[in-house]
C-alpha cells in the first residue's frame, strides 16, 4: 500500500498515486461517520482531549457535545493537545479505530477505513470519562466494552478494555486490533514514528500503515520505513502511523479477557516516557514532527511535543516507573527544637550513667 493507495471515506473512495496530495487537495470533503445523537463525546483532563464516537473508535466533529477546541489543524477532535491547539489523528482522515474477533468472525469500526460487523449495544459520557460498548453482529453475546478516563499521569488517557464471552459457549483465536494514522503537528502529514514492545507475548503482528482496516484477521503492513513484527525507532519522515493486532487465544462462557490503552502527549519523548512508565506500559508507538523542517521540531528529543499510543496487560515487560522524587524539605524549627531536646536528654543520661 504505497504508491496508488486507497483512500477511504466512510464509503466514499479515492485512488491516488500520492495519498498526502489527495488528503491536501481532494479529501477536503467531509469525512463523516453517521452516530445516533448524544452517542459521541469530547473528553478532557484539562491537558489532552479525545473525540469518541459511538462504537469505541476515536474522531468526531469538533462541537460535539458542545465542546469546541478549534483545533488548528483540524475540524475535527481524536487526539487533541491543548499545548499545541492541535490535532494528532483527525488531519486528512478519520484514520483511527478498533477491530474485534472469535471463531474466525470479525467486526471493526473506523471512520475513514469503514465500520462492519459490529451493533452498538451503548454508549455514555461525562465531561472526562466516555463508556463505548459494541457487540460482534455475527456472535451476538460476545462484547466490547471500551472505559474512556483520565490515568495517573495527566499526559495520557486510559481506555480499559475489557472483551466479554456472553455467547453461552467458549470462543476460539479471540483477537483486538487497534490502528492509527498519526498526522503530528505542527508538520501534519509528515512525521517520525516509534514502535516498541516485541516480543509481548500477546502482540500477534505489528506495522506502521495506519490507513489499514483495524479487522484483526488481516495482517499489518509496513508504509514507509516502519518495519512488520518488530520494534523500530524513530522511521520517517512521512505520513504514516502504527497498527498493532493482539490474539489472547480462547474465552470459555461468561469469561472476560481485560488489558488497558493509554493516549496521550508529552512535551518531549522524555516525558512521554516518564508518562508510559508510570502507567506501566508494555507496547507503544510514539509520533513526532519532521526535525528541522519547522523551529522546535526534533524527533530526538521529541519537541514540541511527543504523542503516545500504549498497552498494557498484552504479556509484555512493563516501561521502569519513574524514580520517587528526592525530598529537599528542610525541617519546620519546631521540629529542630525537639531534636535538639532529644540529643540534650541523651547527653544528661550518658553523664549521669558515668558517674555512678
Amino acid at each position: 500500500m504505497m504508491a496508488n493507495a486507497l483512500v477511504r471515506c466512510g464509503y466514499f473512495a479515492l485512488a491516488a498515486t500520492a495519498r498526502r496530495s489527495v488528503l491536501l487537495l481532494g479529501l477536503l470533503v467531509a469525512c463523516s461517520y453517521a452516530a445516533p445523537a448524544g452517542a459521541q463525546a469530547i473528553i478532557s483532563n484539562g491537558g489532552i482531549a479525545l473525540g469518541v464516537d459511538s462504537l469505541g473508535q476515536l474522531n468526531v466533529p469538533d462541537g460535539t457535545g458542545g465542546v469546541f477546541l478549534t483545533p488548528t489543524n483540524s475540524g475535527s477532535v481524536g487526539l487533541y493537545s491543548f499545548a499545541l491547539d492541535a490535532d494528532a489523528t483527525s488531519p486528512g482522515c478519520l484514520c483511527e479505530g478498533f477491530g474485534i474477533s472469535a471463531n474466525g468472525v470479525s467486526g471493526f469500526a473506523d471512520n475513514a477505513a469503514g465500520t462492519a460487523g459490529l451493533t452498538s449495544v451503548s454508549f455514555g459520557s461525562t465531561a472526562s470519562t466516555a463508556t463505548a460498548v459494541a457487540e460482534l453482529s455475527a456472535l451476538p453475546g460476545f462484547t466490547v466494552t471500551q472505559f474512556y478516563h483520565p490515568s495517573a499521569s495527566p499526559d495520557l488517557f486510559i481506555d480499559e478494555v475489557a472483551l466479554t464471552n456472553g455467547t453461552g459457549s467458549a470462543v476460539s483465536d479471540v483477537r483486538y486490533n487497534r490502528t492509527m494514522d498519526w498526522d503530528i503537528p505542527p508538520t501534519t502529514f509528515d512525521e517520525f514514528v516509534t514502535l516498541q514492545g516485541w516480543p509481548a507475548t500477546a502482540l500477534l503482528n505489528s506495522g506502521d500503515d495506519g490507513f489499514q482496516s483495524p479487522d484483526p484477521l488481516v495482517a499489518s503492513d509496513i508504509f514507509c520505513g516502519g518495519v512488520a513484527n518488530a520494534n523500530f525507532t524513530d522511521a520517517g519522515p512521512c505520513d504514516h502511523g502504527a497498527r498493532f493486532t493482539f490474539g489472547f487465544g480462547g474465552l470459555a462462557a461468561g469469561g472476560t479477557k481485560s488489558f488497558s490503552i493509554f493516549y496521550g502527549a508529552s512535551l518531549s519523548e522524555a516525558a512521554a516516557l516518564t508518562a508510559l512508565g508510570t502507567v506501566g506500559a508494555e507496547v507503544y508507538s510514539l509520533g513526532q514532527c519532521h526535525t528541522g523542517v519547522v523551529i522546535g521540531c526534533d524527533a530526538t528529543v521529541g519537541t514540541p511535543s511527543t504523542f503516545i499510543f500504549g498497552f498494557a496487560g498484552v504479556g509484555g515487560t512493563a516501561l521502569p516507573p519513574p524514580d520517587p522524587p528526592v525530598s529537599s524539605a528542610v525541617p519546620e524549627p519546631s521540629s529542630l527544637i525537639l531534636m535538639g531536646s532529644g540529643l540534650l536528654a541523651a547527653v544528661r543520661y550518658r553523664r549521669r550513667q558515668s558517674s555512678k
